[in-house]
């Protein structure tokens, strides 16, 4: 895997820059909840890093004083940065930050979907933005696919390979974050390409902590009954051993 040389050493102190303004954003419950599901997931998965960037909703420009730069992704996911201080400046400027972001994802709309995959397309390639990918949990009738994504080669994108498995998920390969990017009934999942098991998401999570915590307090539980029938044992036992000793007389 390549990486573009940087444009100038990144910011590591954003305190004296003022935040960038809010996108102007229409309503879109459906859109909202799903860009969230990604962020939680994607931000469980990377939390072991301090490094990592994964946020969206802001503006991504080159340089932050360009209003005419007004693409603004639903989720951007860059490594060797300073998350905090990124969004602490409310946006992505790559002349500050020193490298495009390696990864975005535009999750569909009924008033942006056409956008994306034109518009979008063209202008993320043109930020040098390693990846892009589209989701649409409406199965293509917003975007030109459920799930596609693309590669920069040169200055344009290629796509990348959507496989279709025999009960319906879509998935392609990210190798930008070295995961499966899967469709499933609408809707969005990652998967370890390896082992082929999908993310948990942070419900699932907490499930199997509990779960585990469970289990656990479940063996010390029976460990400490063990333990007081083993006592209570070996106090019977005692108890006829001395009763036997004055039968007996010694």
């Amino acid at each position: 895997m390549t990486t573009k040389k940087k444009l100038r050493p990144q910011i590591e102190d954003y305190a004296h820059l003022e935040p960038l303004p809010d996108p102007p954003k229409e309503p879109d419950l459906q859109r909202r909840m799903t860009t969230m599901a990604i962020d939680k997931v994607l931000t469980l998965h990377f939390a072991h890093r301090d490094d990592v960037l994964i946020c969206g909703d802001g503006y991504l420009r080159r340089e932050a004083t360009n209003n005419a730069e007004q693409l603004a992704p639903d989720c951007v996911v860059t490594f060797g940065v300073n998350p905090e201080g990124i969004v602490a400046r409310n946006g992505y400027v790559i002349s500050e930050v020193g490298k495009p972001p390696d990864f975005v994802l535009e999750v569909a709309s009924r008033r942006t979907g056409r956008w994306d995959y034109t518009v979008k397309r063209d202008g993320y390639a043109g930020y040098g933005v390693r990846e892009y990918w589209r989701f649409d949990r409406s199965g293509g009738r917003y975007h030109d696919a459920p799930l596609a994504g693309d590669v920069l080669a040169g200055e344009s994108y290629e796509p990348l390979p959507i496989y279709r498995e025999p009960d319906g998920l879509l998935w392609g390969y990210s190798a930008m974050l070295d995961l499966e990017i899967c469709w499933e009934r609408g809707e969005p999942r990652f998967r370890d390409p390896d082992t082929k098991e999908f993310l948990p998401t942070p419900e699932e999570e907490r499930a199997r902590r509990e779960a585990a915590e469970a289990e656990r307090d479940a063996a010390e539980s029976e460990r400490d009954a063990a333990e007081s029938r083993a006592a209570t044992a070996e106090a019977e036992a005692e108890r006829l051993r001395e009763q036997l000793r004055r039968l007996t007389g010694e």
